[in-house]
């Protein structure tokens, strides 16, 4: 059964109004009620709304939520600066005190006094609600959060409700240079139409394709949880094909490292799903093994074919539990072992291993940026995997994901990716880069601040980039990007996790406003690089990095959305010259 289930939703009975349109209820899911009560203040703010349909612009930068009457909030023209090749978003929200169905929004074309962009480069998408933890008190009260973007284009609203809208503009890399004039009209039923001014300022430069980007993203994927969560076979061609759209959007966003595994779930079950085997290790009869690698290799191809193609971290030698699986011929069944590092069996049982997949990666074209990667292994536990690997498969790579300070002492290794709270000095980074490999840094369950949970403002996924820069990091890793618990679309709470902390885009190729704020992040970095290598003065821009990188970026007490905005200007005041 897919998570998204559909059915009829009837928000008011259907009607037609004079010079409207006969209502066709919206085929959609119902949203989970509201856990918190609304304040008499709310209540009655919902009482001073006259009009069925009500919108205004909002901010990129926070939520917006379902039950009250939206505030700060904007009905003036909206300013958007972009690059050519450039993705840039804005956010409407509408409220209704009485309900109104078959809404509908539109966007004009956008002129300037030269050039005319169709309208087809912007797309208006309706934002959905799931059950999210209270803002800093995990596991202490519950909330409504707007994350999910839905392809829907009309929606039914009912009474005493908002609902963002959000709003995507893909810039052609071929539109001229200039300002742009458009609007969004709103309409229900086809009549009470909200019309809203947006004006695009399209800057001289140009923004590379993300295929091109040098940011090293690396978002974990999780092939099982599609199947489970799509009602799919695994590794059925349903199961590739519905995968295959999900990731095409990863790879937009200039996704570098394609996760694969090497036995069973290297997690230990961290996930609702657990990872399920991509090879299928076999111990004879008489001893030798072999190894299936045809579900491996179709995950690796297809990813390769949409572009992702820097690295496939392999995980891991060093699983959670250290736990590995094969089938036994001589005992006709799965046989489980403990291969703890350092220990006997642990060179025996991956030895035979790493020899047979460093031929089978050499002989698809893949030992050159093959690693095998681990994640927040004790520094012993580490130096007992270098150890076998350099002795029996001293070509292949080594990647990790480090809350130890491993990389002071694996400093060698091709992939290195540091908790946020860490610290890799710019020589040290500087060195890496120079020899080939990349530097990284990544969150998780943690720091709370910034982060990208369902409860996270907006601004933090952004602020991620300008982190990044003010530290000199290649780019950022980030578990996970669609490892789903039982029903995301409802509930984005998942065990001792922080809401969403899994995932990051939804079932059935769904974005969300904290992928898309993400994204926005990766190209500044994009765009600062490019204007530096250009030779433009980004002096302020220079000036807000260093106070990120002086600052306690963890503190939310401190004023960081204002400092995000600041740098957001000073790099579009930048690009003008």
């Amino acid at each position: 059964m897919r998570t998204i289930k559909r059915f009829l939703f009837v928000a008011m009975a259907a009607a037609t109004v004079a010079g409207c349109q006969e209502y066709v209820p919206v085929d959609t899911f119902v949203e989970v009620a509201d856990p918190v009560a609304l304040t008499p203040e709310a209540e009655a703010k919902w009482g001073e709304v006259k009009k069925a349909l009500n919108g205004a612009w909002g901010s990129t930068d926070w939520r917006y939520g379902r039950s009250e009457v939206p505030a700060d909030v904007c009905n003036q023209t909206h300013n958007v600066v972009a690059w050519k090749g450039e993705r840039q978003s804005a956010q409407i929200v509408l409220w209704t005190a009485k309900g109104a169905n078959g809404v509908k929004c539109e966007i004009a074309d956008f002129k300037s006094d030269k050039a005319t962009l169709p309208a087809s480069i912007a797309k208006a998408r309706f934002v959905r609600y799931t059950i999210s933890d209270e803002r800093f008190k995990v596991k202490q009260g519950t909330t409504i959060q707007p994350d999910m973007i839905d392809e829907l284009d009309r929606f039914d609203m009912q009474a005493r409700t908002a609902r963002p809208v959000w709003i995507t503009i893909d810039v052609p890399q071929d539109a001229a240079e200039g300002i742009y004039t458009s609007e969004v009209v709103i309409s229900h039923e086809g009549c009470g139409k909200v019309r809203l001014p947006l004006q695009l300022e399209v800057q001289k430069h140009t923004l590379a394709t993300p295929d091109k980007w040098a940011y090293h993203l690396d978002l974990w994927q999780h092939p099982t949880s599609v199947a489970r969560a799509q009602g799919l076979k695994l590794w059925s061609d349903e199961h590739f094909a519905a995968m295959k759209p999900l990731m095409a959007r990863l790879a937009d966003a200039g996704q570098k490292v394609i996760t694969a595994t090497l036995n069973k779930d290297p997690w230990n079950h961290q996930c609702y799903d657990g990872y399920e085997d991509m090879i299928k290790w076999t111990k004879h009869k008489d001893g030798s093994w072999s190894y299936d690698y045809k579900v491996f290799d179709r995950w690796v191809e297809m990813m390769l074919g949409l572009g992702i193609n820097k690295m496939i971290n392999c995980y891991s030698m060093v699983p959670w539990n250290c736990e590995l699986h094969y089938f036994d011929e001589k005992e006709g069944k799965m046989v489980t072992v403990k291969a703890e590092p350092g220990k006997p069996i642990f060179p025996k049982i991956w030895e035979p291993f790493l020899k047979d997949f460093t031929k089978h990666l050499e002989a698809k074209g893949w030992l050159s940026f093959t690693n095998i990667a681990m994640d927040e292994r004790a520094p012993e536990a580490m130096q007992a995997a270098v150890d076998v690997l350099k002795k029996h498969a001293p070509e292949m790579g080594f990647a990790i994901a480090d809350n130890h300070e491993s990389f002071k002492k694996f400093n060698v290794m091709r992939d290195v990716c540091v908790a946020q709270h860490q610290f890799v000095s710019l020589e040290d980074i500087a060195k890496r880069r120079a020899a080939g490999q990349n530097t990284t840094f990544y969150v998780c369950c943690g720091p709370f601040y910034p982060n990208t949970f369902t409860h996270s403002h907006p601004y933090e996924a952004e602020f991620l980039g300008w982190f990044g820069l003010s530290r000199d990091y290649d780019g950022m890793l980030r578990w996970a990007y669609n490892s789903w618990p039982a029903d995301p679309v409802n509930d984005s709470r998942y065990g001792n996790w922080t809401s969403a902390d899994t995932y990051l885009v939804y079932p059935e190729n769904r974005t969300s406003i904290r992928f898309e704020r993400l994204r926005d992040g990766i190209e500044i970095a994009e765009k600062v690089r490019q204007l530096r290598r250009e030779g433009v003065d980004v002096s302020a821009v220079n000036a807000v990095l260093e106070k990120i990188s002086k600052g306690k970026v963890t503190d939310h007490t401190q004023p960081w959305d204002k400092v995000v905005a600041e740098a957001r200007a000073a790099l579009d005041e930048a690009s003008r010259k």
